[in-house]
């Protein structure tokens, strides 16, 4: 086998340039002054900056509304990534098992997949109008006194049914691949083996699906956390009493809206390490039990 090489010592570096200065621009920069920044304290108009030390770590940690927010996140992701995660797979196997119309199907439940969060989250403001919103009057049909502008439940449920709607045709689309992968001779050989389609699937299909499920998990964690901004954005905004702030939302309130930099930056450097360490505990523990 022949090996590439180049005549110029530099081309390598050259071709992989443009990844590395848009890694430095978006993001180690960024990084860096937002760990600096959560070190200081500025002034209301911007001009001078007071090097605080912890103090604005202090702050957030013992603030009452940044644990609201964080209970919040967590249940938040938790609730979209079982439900998104479920309800793809029920699809995709249900997709799978369809011999005709299965193109038919397959676009329609990946439909949701090309809509941007901020466009869904104004779908969601028309769906739960109280004005004219079908899905309001539905559920107050059904007995359910169903206000998200000041009942934080409300807003809570409204947010994660529609995080989840959205979300659902990522998952569908990576299980449906997964499935259609699986060797045929598998499937036949579970059928003679197991005869209960529940037991069959839960016990030699689904192992199969490990990896994929493994990443989905990954990614849907990480919608739940930051994607979700334009939809929180466009429906909510944190509302009623501050019970809808995911961590990511909080720190733009706190720091575009606010103007506390020094606040916001400690609050975006707590997240990265929190989201870091989840991220090392997925792949130390979690893909231990993962066979590829």
């Amino acid at each position: 086998m022949k090996k590439v090489q180049f005549e110029n010592k530099f081309l390598p570096y050259l071709f992989i340039a443009p990844q590395i200065i848009i890694i430095v621009v978006f993001f180690l920069w960024p990084s860096a002054m937002a760990f600096y920044y959560s070190f200081t304290m500025e002034d209301a108009f911007g001009i001078s900056s007071q090097f605080v030390w912890f103090e604005n770590y202090k702050d957030a940690i013992l603030n009452k509304e940044y644990f609201k927010s964080l209970t919040f996140t967590l249940i938040f992701s938790i609730l979209i990534t079982a439900i998104s995660l479920f309800s793809g797979l029920f699809l995709a196997y249900k997709t799978d098992k369809i011999i005709k119309k299965q193109s038919f199907y397959r676009t329609l439940y990946m439909w949701p997949y090309a809509i941007a969060p901020a466009v869904v989250g104004l779908m969601a403001s028309f769906f739960f109008s109280e004005s004219h919103g079908d899905a309001y009057k539905f559920l107050h049909n059904i007995g359910w006194n169903f206000e998200p502008k000041s009942d934080p439940f409300a807003a809570q449920c409204m947010l994660i049914f529609v995080a989840s709607w959205k979300q659902i045709s990522v998952n569908f689309i990576f299980f449906l691949s997964a499935l259609q992968s699986i060797p045929k001779s598998i499937i036949e050989a579970s059928l003679i083996d197991c005869q209960s389609d529940s037991k069959r699937f839960w016990t030699i299909i689904f192992p199969l699906l490990a990896p994929t499920t493994f990443f989905l998990l990954i990614t849907n964690i990480i919608y739940a956390f930051f994607d979700t901004f334009g939809l929180i954005d466009t429906t909510t905004r944190g509302a009623p009493m501050g019970e809808t702030k995911t961590l990511a939302y909080k720190i733009y309130l706190d720091g575009f809206l606010g103007a506390d930099v020094g606040g916001s930056s400690a609050q975006s450097v707590i997240l990265m390490i929190f989201i870091l360490l989840l991220t090392i505990f997925q792949f130390k523990y979690l893909e231990k039990r993962i066979h590829y």
